[in-house]
């Protein structure tokens, strides 16, 4: 255990102190030293890691201590910072650079809450609400807001917060953004409990045309009501994304919700409430989004075929063999099973992403799953030993779909 000098003081600071106050499980913990050089950190066996301001790892625990700091805006963007560290510098400083005040509170070595920006009243308040106007020097901070929306359901946004959140967007900061960045707070609020809720913020500031114009052009485009109680495209797409949350699914499955009906917004309104050839158009928008931010190839991939043949999949059970096992084919599923398995989640989402389906049957899913496994099960050498060389692929692709029939058979 290391022993601290009487003139050094380590407080634990930000999301551990805001969990432990809402009784949430603590996953990571975040240190504050004041009073210290590096050079004492050092000493201490504390290892430097910190690239832009001193960060140091713990010799035994490995858990990252930074030295007290501010920082000065010096340029726009969220990279346009210098930061000043010292051992004079206090923790009260510190805490005051620091995006809301629910995040602004520390803990001493005893335990003794120390809270100098009001974050207690506001988490019981259950607010969010920005520290100072310091917030508006950092624009991924409205990626973070959002997040923290998305992250916890019963919180509301201050509204002075949500102006300030405006007048950045006005003045350019989200322009500033680089797409590893914004992808990185995205998927993070993905994975959140409520992910509409970030996407609700971002559009709120306007931020959201700036960051996805594609998908806030969504919302005012109508569909069907008989398919869409919903009515809005917007409001399906965010319930979809919801619904692949409640069912616990991965992040490549939550991009898919998202970016799933993304055609329909370029749709003529005189076609409206009608999409004629949407797919299309959805796929090259999703492929466009998932470059431009620069994610996954897995996210991508995944998010092209379901919006390339989401449709297919709804209408599953009055498909003809043939193009079941076309579809098995066109998704790659026998090289790729676990992706398909996704594929079809992503596809429930959308469908229980509409008023009233939250808990209606998917008889799709299972249905297409079974043709899967039936055709995977097609012993593809002993068919290649009874037919020439030639003939092989054919061969192949008839036992398949004789599978496919005998599996669809026992179902329709």
């Amino acid at each position: 255990m290391t022993t601290f000098p009487p003139h050094i003081h380590v407080y634990t600071v930000g999301g551990a102190v805001r969990d432990r106050l809402l009784g949430l499980p603590v996953q990571d913990r975040d240190y504050v030293v004041v009073g210290a050089t590096p050079e004492e950190m050092a000493a201490l066996g504390f290892r430097p890691v910190g690239r832009d301001f001193p960060v140091f790892l713990h010799p035994d625990s490995h858990e990252e201590y930074a030295l007290a700091r501010t920082e000065r805006k010096t340029a726009r963007g969220y990279r346009g910072f210098r930061v000043f560290s010292s051992s004079e510098v206090t923790l009260e400083e510190d805490l005051k650079r620091r995006d809301l005040t629910v995040n602004a509170m520390a803990e001493d070595e005893r335990g003794h809450l120390v809270d100098p920006y009001g974050g207690r009243v506001d988490l019981d308040a259950r607010v969010l609400r920005h520290v100072s106007p310091a917030f508006s020097e950092d624009p991924v901070r409205i990626l973070r807001v959002a997040r923290f929306a998305a992250r916890f359901a019963g919180f509301r946004i201050a509204p002075e917060t949500i102006e300030l959140m405006r007048k950045m967007v006005r003045d350019g900061e989200v322009d500033a953004l680089v797409p590893e960045r914004v992808w990185q707070e995205l998927a993070r609020g993905l994975m959140e409990a409520t992910p509409s809720r970030m996407f609700v913020v971002l559009r709120e500031c306007g931020a959201l045309a700036k960051l996805l114009p594609e998908l806030d052009g969504l919302f005012g485009v109508p569909q069907p009501a008989e398919h869409h109680p919903e009515i809005d495209t917007g409001v399906h797409t965010l319930m979809a994304v919801d619904s692949a949350a409640a069912m616990g699914r991965s992040l490549p499955v939550r991009v898919a919700a998202l970016l799933h009906d993304l055609g329909k917004g370029t749709t003529p309104p005189e076609a409206w409430p009608r999409h004629h050839g949407h797919e299309a158009r959805s796929v090259a928008l999703a492929r466009a989004v998932c470059e431009r931010l620069r994610a996954p190839a897995e996210c991508r991939d995944l998010a092209i075929l379901v919006a390339r043949d989401h449709g297919n999949v709804h209408r599953a059970g009055e498909l003809r063999p043939a193009t079941v096992l076309e579809l098995l084919e066109r998704t790659d599923s026998f090289r790729r099973p676990e992706r398909f398995a996704e594929f079809l989640q992503a596809c429930e989402a959308d469908f229980r992403g509409r008023g009233g389906h939250e808990t209606r049957p998917y008889p799709q899913s299972p249905l297409l799953a079974r043709a899967l496994s039936a055709a995977r099960g097609v012993d593809a050498g002993a068919v290649a030993a009874r037919v020439g060389p030639e003939d092989i692929p054919a061969a192949i692709r008839s036992a398949r779909l004789a599978a496919v029939v005998n599996a669809l058979g026992k179902t329709r």
